[in-house]
């Protein structure tokens, strides 16, 4: 978690200065993010950042996903201004930035921990960027308001940062980060505090918000549901590596390695023994692939998503089939899952709860499975 007093003098820090040397000449159209060879190491051993190459696209919700360590929060620091690459150059914009401080970047940040100031009122805290840049009362009380209507913050401005929830906070700390106009807003896990339910509507309102202002935003997250949710792509890092870039779409169903494939959720992994024309050996036995994910590699994994297994209906022709038994039943209220006994492997289903008959621990049933929807991926 975000040390709040770091991120406070952080965020003190953006707010100073955002945009004061800029702000007259500055576009305001969106701006990219382009990383090249950036590495980071702390101390002698330590390496958090192994070579990034990595291209955001101006008005892109972009998100960095990975484990704890991975290096998502050390690159988002780095776009910040509050780290420096040991090697490697930033641009923003298509401007070099790699050596340029925090406070004279168009960029602000939202944090984990809020960063507001607990002796400041609400409408203080929106205005204390504005102040410190020397905007005239008049202005900052027009851009407060103006900002409070826009984020829909309502009676909140006027009450004081003690009185506010969980969520009035995150509200808040967004809106702060957004008044003084950045090129590009980054976000450290800004909704990792909250409950399930205002979480789910944080995320639907902070992605509606980005397609408004149009603004490039860069968000840090471990939670895969929640990058799926709302990015238009993704970063998988592990190791200080991006292991793979692409939207939601691709990087769930179609992972470039293991490593991505179990990360985004996927419990159906089996090792590949053998390949022949549209078949593999597998683990849970022969299985026809659609030719297009044939490879000239003998070795790596077979992906079969559960959401497209079928129990116990007709096997259409041309289908894979296999024959289980129901290990585990999990009722989801939408969805029901399985646990399925395959060969002496575990393979997971899920079914959409539509009413009919659930099946019971211990029976039998067949399975079958689309050949496209057989997934080949690197070890």
């Amino acid at each position: 978690m975000s040390d709040p007093t770091a991120a406070a003098t952080a965020a003190t820090q953006q707010a100073e200065t955002s945009g004061a040397d800029t702000r007259e000449a500055r576009p305001r159209e969106a701006s990219s993010i382009e990383l090249k060879g950036l590495h980071k190491r702390f101390g002698k051993d330590t390496v958090a950042l192994d070579g990034v190459d990595l291209t955001i696209e101006a008005g892109e919700f972009f998100t960095l996903l990975g484990p704890s360590g991975c290096g998502k929060t050390t690159l988002l620091r780095i776009l910040a201004g509050l780290e420096a690459p040991n090697d490697g150059r930033l641009l923003i914009g298509g401007k070099d930035v790699t050596d340029t401080p925090p406070h004279r970047r168009s960029v602000n940040t939202v944090f984990q921990s809020y960063a507001l100031f607990p002796h400041l009122s609400v409408r203080d805290n929106l205005a204390f960027g504005l102040r410190m840049r020397g905007e005239p009362a008049a202005e900052r009380h027009r851009k407060v308001d103006e900002v409070a209507e826009f984020i829909q913050l309502g009676s909140l401005v006027e009450r004081r940062v003690e009185q506010l929830s969980g969520g009035q906070k995150q509200r808040i700390a967004l809106a702060r980060a957004l008044i003084c106009e950045p090129d590009v807003l980054l976000l450290d896990e800004p909704l990792s505090a909250l409950d399930a339910g205002l979480r789910s509507q944080l995320q639907v309102e902070l992605q509606r918000l980005q397609k408004r202002l149009g603004m490039t935003f860069v968000f840090v997250t471990h939670d895969q549901d929640e990058a799926m949710v709302m990015s238009d792509r993704i970063a998988v890092l592990d190791g200080g590596i991006i292991q793979q870039v692409g939207t939601p779409n691709e990087v769930y169903e179609h992972p470039a390695n293991a490593f991505v494939a179990r990360f985004m959720g996927h419990d159906n992994l089996f090792a590949i023994s053998a390949s022949e024309d549209d078949w593999v050996d597998t683990e849970l036995g022969r299985l026809r692939l659609d030719p297009a994910e044939q490879r000239d590699d003998q070795a790596g994994w077979l992906l079969i998503r559960p959401e497209t297994l079928e129990l116990d209906g007709e096997v259409p022709e041309g289908y894979n089939r296999l024959e289980g038994t129901v290990e585990e039943r999990l009722y989801r209220g939408s969805r029901i899952e399985y646990r399925l006994s395959v060969n002496g492997r575990t393979l997971m289903a899920v079914a959409s709860n539509l009413g009919q008959r659930m099946h019971d621990v211990g029976d039998r049933v067949t399975i079958s499975v689309c050949p496209e929807d057989l997934v080949r991926v690197a070890a």
